[in-house]
């Protein structure tokens, strides 16, 4: 639970740290919108500048590329693109399971609190 830090913000601070509660990335994140065949794999998901402040972290980073190679081979298994994944929950589903099989984090372990 990384803090999110932010730097430079528009109201003059050179650094803002906010506190991070325990997140997910969403799928969508990885599937554009209006480009096929293209899935994002580092830093370049689709994001706000806000979560970015926690999606940059490296174990987020590497997170984000295993789930990105498991997406294009399950969408190349099943000749799928990551459009037609994203939108349907069985098929979400499926590629969830195949995340967990090979051992990518979907949730965060649990933290008190939380």
């Amino acid at each position: 639970m990384y803090r999110i830090d932010l730097h430079p913000s528009t109201g003059g601070d050179n650094y803002i740290d906010v506190e991070c509660a325990p997140f997910e990335i969403p799928l969508g994140a990885l599937v554009p919108v209006g480009t096929k065949n293209l899935v994002p794999a580092a830093k370049n998901i689709g994001t706000t500048h806000i979560t970015n402040g926690a999606y940059r972290l490296h174990p987020v980073e590497w997170n984000i590329g295993e789930s990105a190679g498991e997406l294009v081979a399950f969408c190349l298994d099943r000749g799928l693109s990551p459009q037609q994944i994203a939108t349907d929950a069985t098929l979400v589903d499926r590629l969830q399971g195949r995340l967990t099989e090979a051992g990518v984090e979907l949730h965060w372990p649990e933290i008190a609190g939380y």
